[in-house]
């Protein structure tokens, strides 16, 4: 949610910035604006409504702003309603203080009383500007001095921030601070960049530094220097993105979510690669040895959205395979019901982004208990992989569009790795068994690869979808959890109305709502539960419902009782979920195109939701 880009050096900001902006528009985002300083000159704010086209027409693509410092941001409304005057850059009364924020301030009600007391008056609804005109509070009370005003500001705020500042008597100069909201800075060739994430950045530079939770940080033309929250000077390890700017780009793809849909077979690869050697599984660079993994009597996987999916697809995958007893727990939920945790329990938290502020919550909470916990991440540096006691990253590169495609992916092949290990080493398979499995895994990029070159039949069949007003997806077991995913994607970019059922719960009240032409999806990869699947589809089908399946080859006798099947490759059927998700991946993409809405972008959502 929301963007934040920066730049000091001996260019012209403000072209630099809505650069950024725009690699960062996948986040979400309702208003935009720039902050630009020319020297000693006051620093000019500019701002629009709406798409950030609207910002760059205001300033002829930022030509029309003249200065080498300033910070950019892209709102999403959390305090106040899209408009002009809330969105950032926010300034305090006599122009002191310029400032843009990602996060929420818990306390501004009282922060903004405080302050109309002492005469300060408000122009929006922002909880930012509470912000900018507490630091400019403490700025004018403690000798104007900007680490000082940062840092007694930071005590006083409750909630999550990632700040941006501008000082009046400080020309040169950018300051951030940094609580439970992401942020990344660089230096390269005499500049200095901020951005609250990567592809904002990544033409200029690649090795980047990560602040840390309540630090701050001063940038200079080609210099950054670091601070604690007592005002004293602390160093910090650069560290290279692997990424290169083209993974971040479109490549000729008319959106991300198809350019991510086609990198599944390279992602899956390198992600298994990177701990399967010489045929066997080596998570030593995760950080989990043989003997935890012995000592561990449960598991507990908590994530939000297309993450807690995976977790549901590992739940049946590690207890069949490894025997031990998993729990799936929605992060958002997990805070806050006060959880009773086994002592020796491994918590898993599952986010692609590694700054979901519900996930990074619940890490905390197992933390804070003396679980043991392990990230299974996508961005290296974030928060959850750097609090994290192991970390398991996935090789997915940056993944734009909002609807989660190879990060999915690539987690399942992080759960996949774990419940294969877990079984080995504690004895629940033997060596043939064991490789047998992996051999497997490395199969399946070639397989889902098979897929995508098929993707012309799902094409078809999601053009004659464009008006279905209600969906339901049922499966049993694995096949239920993939249902689970196949609905969200269908109902987070086409607006669809949109349900996964375990398939035995539809005589439960959900056949209720079955009525002629309404559109059930199957899935169906698991041998044993086939034919009872198929008997709920059935009892749909004579309610009038008009059946589509998703199976693998050789189940041509589904094609009796339903409309549309297509098929995936035979794989062992714990991997099921890897080749099945493609097809509802491609069903959800070409509905929203034939639909003519935005797929890259849908309405109301972020990226990354890095606040409650």
């Amino acid at each position: 949610m929301c963007g934040i880009v920066g730049y000091i050096g001996d260019k012209q900001a403000a072209p630099i910035l809505l650069e950024g902006l725009a690699k960062l528009e996948y986040r979400g985002y309702d208003s935009a604006g720039l902050a630009v300083r020319d020297g000693d000159h006051a620093v000019e704010i500019v701002k629009a409504k709406g798409k950030l086209i609207g910002l760059a027409e205001k300033t002829n693509d930022g030509e029309a702003m003249i200065g080498n410092c300033g910070i950019g941001h892209t709102r999403w409304a959390t305090h106040g309603e899209p408009s002009e005057t809330n969105s950032h850059p926010h300034c305090s009364d006599d122009g002191n203080v310029v400032a843009v924020h990602n996060g929420i301030i818990e306390n501004y009600q009282e922060l903004k009383d405080k302050l109309t007391k002492k005469g300060y008056e408000f122009y929006s609804d922002t909880d930012t500007e509470v912000a900018v005109k507490l630091i400019d509070y403490y700025y004018k009370k403690y000798e104007h001095t900007p680490v000082d005003a940062i840092n007694h500001a930071m005590i006083r705020i409750r909630g999550s921030y990632a700040l941006a500042v501008l000082f009046k008597d400080y020309a040169e100069e950018i300051y951030v601070a940094r609580k439970d909201s992401p942020m990344i800075l660089a230096v390269e060739e005499g500049a200095s960049y901020l951005a609250s994430d990567v592809p904002a950045i990544l033409k200029y530079s690649r090795n980047v530094y990560y602040i840390g939770n309540m630090e701050l940080g001063r940038l200079r033309a080609g210099e950054i220097t670091f601070y604690n929250l007592d005002g004293d000077e602390i160093q910090k390890e650069c560290k290279t993105i692997e990424w290169d700017a083209e993974a971040a780009e479109k490549a000729g793809y008319e959106h991300f979510m198809m350019k991510e849909i086609h990198e599944q077979p390279k992602a899956v690869a390198d992600t298994i690669a990177s701990v399967v050697k010489d045929g066997r599984i080596d998570l030593s660079e995760v950080g989990l040895s043989e003997d935890e993994i012995k000592d561990i009597e449960a598991i507990n996987i908590v994530a939000c959205g297309s993450a807690w999916h995976v977790g549901m697809v590992a739940q049946y995958v590690i207890e069949d395979i490894a025997r031990i007893p998993v729990r799936v727990e929605l992060a958002s939920e997990f805070r806050y019901r006060n959880p009773i945790l086994n002592p020796k329990a491994l918590v898993i938290v599952i986010s692609q982004s590694g700054e979901t502020a519900d996930s990074l919550a619940a890490l905390r909470e197992a933390k804070a208990q003396g679980i043991k916990t392990m990230g299974i991440v996508n961005v290296v540096g974030s928060s959850i992989a750097r609090e994290a006691d192991s970390v398991f990253y996935t090789l997915a590169g940056p993944e734009i569009a909002v609807a989660t495609t190879k990060a999915y992916s690539t987690q399942l092949i992080a759960a996949y790795c774990l419940a294969i290990q877990f079984a080995l080493v504690r004895g629940q398979i033997e060596e043939e068994k064991y490789t047998a499995l992996i051999a497997e895994m490395q199969k399946l990029p070639d397989k889902i690869s098979k897929i995508i070159e098929d993707k012309e039949r799902i094409q078809w069949f999601a053009s004659k979808q464009v008006n279905t007003r209600d969906v339901f997806f049922v499966g049993r077991g694995i096949d239920y959890a993939i249902s689970l995913e196949g609905s969200l994607k269908l109902k987070e970019i086409s607006y669809i109305h949109s349900e996964a059922y375990a398939a035995g719960e539809l005589k439960h009240g959900t056949i209720s709502l079955i009525e002629e032409g309404t559109l059930v999806i199957g899935v169906l990869t698991q041998k044993e539960l086939y034919e009872k699947t198929i008997s709920n589809m059935v009892e749909c089908k004579s309610r009038g419902a008009y059946l589509a399946g998703v199976t693998t080859y050789g189940n041509y006798n589904m094609e009796d009782s339903a409309e549309f099947v297509t098929y995936i490759p035979k794989t062992d059927e714990h991997f099921a979920a890897s080749l099945a998700v493609i097809p509802l991946q491609f069903l959800s993409y070409y509905v929203s195109v034939a639909k003519g809405l935005d797929v890259d972008k849908p309405r109301n959502l972020a990226k990354s939701v890095t606040v409650e």
